[in-house]
């Protein structure tokens, strides 16, 4: 069965890891721009970070038959310095037209401080100017839930289409707010925190499988790029028949990723 990985961070994998995903079914990967791991101290690393997210990572996927695409920003957790943070935004329309970027993100919240929501909202802005799908960050633990009400506040505040925004890391206390506020839902698939494959299922069953997707988000701390394909399986031991593990896995990301027009398996 194919499927569709919408969130990995590859630049913090080996290529192993593709190798293994190509052997699982993986039909297409989306990698949002993210942390490296450590702060990043001026806006030529992100120009370098951004060249490798749109040139050298499609080249790696290439090797194995799996399309690369990915999304741009500053992400949350360097987005307390908001000077920097604007310089950073300020060199994100050079990237824009590289034939695999999909949109802006993985934008959101870190801490939910003054500083994230201002950087959060002009990637918004950027978004619209644009007209580029959003991909969204939410908090950890304690955070989770006021950081989504924030961003669905500001989300709705600047007019936003909600079909061509998901909203991720979704979990039981907060998959009904996105939800209901008509956005995609994303659950990413931890083994130690977010979502284990039992859990997302459960809201699966909870929620129902409309605008939702699932993802691996593998980094580079602790989570599994064949994160999707495992839960695949765990799928069919619950029952769930091969056309709704096919529409959870491959139909829904392909129907939401499909806004970009750059976006093509």
């Amino acid at each position: 069965m194919h499927y569709i990985e919408p969130h990995a961070h590859m630049v913090s994998r080996t290529t192993n890891d593709y190798q293994a995903m190509a052997m699982a079914g993986c039909a297409a990967i989306c990698e949002p721009a993210f942390w490296a791991g450590f702060d990043r101290s001026s806006v030529d690393g992100f120009r370098d970070y951004y060249r490798q997210l749109t040139e050298y990572e499609p080249a790696r996927a290439a090797k194995f038959g799996i399309p690369h695409f990915t999304w741009l920003c500053i992400n949350p957790k360097e987005a307390e310095d908001a000077g920097f943070g604007r310089e950073v935004l300020s060199i994100i329309p050079e990237f824009l037209n590289a034939p695999t970027v999909l949109g802006i993100g993985e934008i959101g919240l870190n801490k939910n401080t003054k500083n994230e929501l201002a950087i959060f909202e002009e990637h918004v802005a950027l978004a619209l100017q644009h007209d580029l799908p959003i991909l969204i960050h939410t908090p950890h633990l304690e955070d989770k839930l006021k950081g989504t009400r924030l961003i669905v506040d500001s989300l709705k505040n600047a007019a936003v289409n909600p079909a061509k925004v998901i909203i991720d890391h979704v979990e039981e206390h907060t998959a009904g707010l996105v939800l209901d506020a008509g956005f995609w839902a994303g659950m990413t698939l931890y083994p130690e925190s977010k979502c284990t494959p039992a859990r997302a299922i459960d809201i699966l069953e909870c929620f129902g499988n409309e605008n939702i997707w699932m993802n691996s988000a593998c980094d580079w701390g602790i989570s599994d790029p064949l994160a999707v394909a495992k839960t695949i399986l765990e799928m069919r031991k619950r029952q769930f028949t091969p056309d709704l593990v096919q529409k959870v896995v491959f139909e829904n990301p392909k129907k939401f990723l499909s806004q970009s027009p750059n976006f093509r398996i």
